[in-house]
């Protein structure tokens, strides 16, 4: 199934990037007959990147794509896109993005729904957990990734 498809890839990327120190968010770009497209992790602090969030490595990952195939894609993300990963997806006309968790984070999850994107949240715990556990032991990180002072 797509959505199985999807979700495990993105939370796959998510567990490598906690794995390399980096922020525990991934992301899979998945196309209309359920094959990934791309996949990607967030890997600021790996790369010292000032925008390689998961879902824009998981476009980059995917590489240059006709438009219809991503109007007719899902992106799959552990956590509420950001407001630059929002833009993205409304950019490319992503029809769905599917979200992990958005208890910790709730990014442009609005601004998507007013631009006819479907957005479906899964509630995940164990995104929760690694969103979590990264935000307490590094708060400084977190807060640099978001744009946000402490």
């Amino acid at each position: 199934m797509e959505s199985d498809i999807g979700f495990t890839a993105a939370l796959e990327e998510a567990k490598q990037g906690s794995q390399e120190g980096g922020v525990p968010i991934g992301a899979a770009l998945v196309s209309a007959d359920g094959k990934i497209l791309g996949r990607g992790h967030n890997q600021r602090i790996q790369k010292g990147s000032a925008t390689l969030h998961a879902e824009i490595s998981a476009l980059e990952n995917a590489g240059r794509l006709p438009a219809a195939t991503y109007r007719g894609a899902t992106m799959y993300t552990t956590l509420s896109p950001c407001d630059m990963c929002t833009g993205a997806c409304v950019m490319y006309q992503v029809k769905r993005v599917v979200i992990g968790e958005n208890k910790t984070f709730v990014g442009g999850e609005d601004y998507l729904k007013q631009k006819g994107v479907e957005v479906v949240i899964l509630k995940s715990d164990e995104c929760q957990e690694l969103m979590k556990k990264f935000i307490k032991e590094k708060p400084d990180d977190w807060n640099e990734d978001i744009g946000e002072e402490l």
